[in-house]
């Protein structure tokens, strides 16, 4: 995607401004930005973050999703892997733990942010491995109907190489990866990944910590399948287990929780108001009586909740206006 096509995605917001779109319309701000700068001028400017989150796995917090990081005697993988610009500080930050390579990518769905450095690991020895609905948008034109804009197929090398349909295993590091495909949820690719002697679990995009979820109808998601992705992932864990936000800092239990019960609140709020109704402007209207937290923000830094209502609206009713 060059920059022309970028500025284009810019100027063709949906008409009706509603707030949902700000928090897109940022997004595609901070997608160019990136992809516009040049990959030298990218490179100098971005900071990897590699944070040890417990036993051999890693957070590592840059431009885009927050990648997994595996690290140990058989070598290393990662969960995700940003954007193409990333790929040098990561493995600098990676080199500074071990000189072994980087074996496998796992994809928790199909995004750009979470895959945009794909083709980076497909020219080399590393096997990309990914839910098979993954492999199916990333080789197919797409189009994100909240922003109005159509991307590209993706290089054949970005693609992933090793699909699944419901579960995967890798035994690798002395520890069990468990990828679990959680059905129509931010996308309907998504998968959760589950360190089970770590006890840690990377979440992708269906945990967004410190903000309202984001629900890709576009690419198949539901709301419902988002608070199910969520409530599996708490039924694999305990008191103790860490959980990788796919935007968002590293939280426990506790906070993941809370995630649950104030999306499931707003969601339960807005399937009330159609049942009266409600159209999608009165949903997210800022005098509604929508019960929100105001600690809560939406992807990249909203200061409220339309987002995730429009979002609920829409995966209930099918209706984009």
């Amino acid at each position: 995607m060059n920059c022309a096509c970028i500025t284009h995605i810019i100027i063709s917001q949906p008409r009706d401004g509603r707030r949902w779109w700000k928090t897109l319309e940022c997004l595609v701000v901070w997608l160019s930005i990136i992809i516009c700068s040049g990959n030298a001028q990218a490179q100098h400017k971005i900071e990897i973050d590699l944070e040890h989150v417990r036993g051999h796995v890693y957070a590592a917090h840059g431009l885009g999703g927050t990648i997994g990081v595996s690290i140990g005697e058989d070598g290393v993988y990662l969960i995700d892997d940003q954007f193409k610009p990333v790929t040098p500080k990561l493995k600098d930050a990676i080199a500074e733990i071990t000189d072994k390579p980087i074996r496998f990518v796992i994809n928790t769905h199909w995004h750009g942010d979470h895959t945009g450095a794909n083709q980076d690991y497909g020219t080399t020895d590393t096997l990309i491995v990914a839910h098979d609905n993954v492999r199916v948008r990333m080789s197919t034109e797409q189009f994100l109907r909240h922003i109005d804009v159509s991307v590209p197929p993706s290089p054949v090398v970005a693609l992933p190489v090793a699909t699944f349909s419901n579960e995967l295993s890798l035994h690798f590091n002395g520890d069990e990866a468990r990828a679990i495909h959680t059905p129509n949820a931010h996308t309907d690719g998504d998968s959760i990944i589950i360190f089970r002697s770590a006890n840690v679990i990377h979440m992708g995009d269906v945990y967004f910590s410190g903000m309202y979820p984001f629900v890709d109808v576009s690419s198949g998601g539901h709301v419902d399948g988002v608070l199910n992705a969520v409530s599996i992932a708490l039924e694999n864990a305990d008191e103790d287990t860490r959980f990788i936000a796919g935007h968002g800092p590293v939280t426990g239990r506790k906070e993941l929780l809370r995630y649950l019960e104030d999306a499931r609140k707003l969601r339960d709020w807005v399937a009330g108001q159609i049942d009266q109704g409600a159209n999608l402007e009165d949903v997210t209207a800022a005098d509604s009586d929508a019960p929100v937290n105001p600690e809560l923000g939406g992807f990249p830094g909203e200061s409220d909740a339309a987002g995730f209502a429009s979002g609920v609206y829409i995966s209930l009713t099918g209706k984009w206006e």
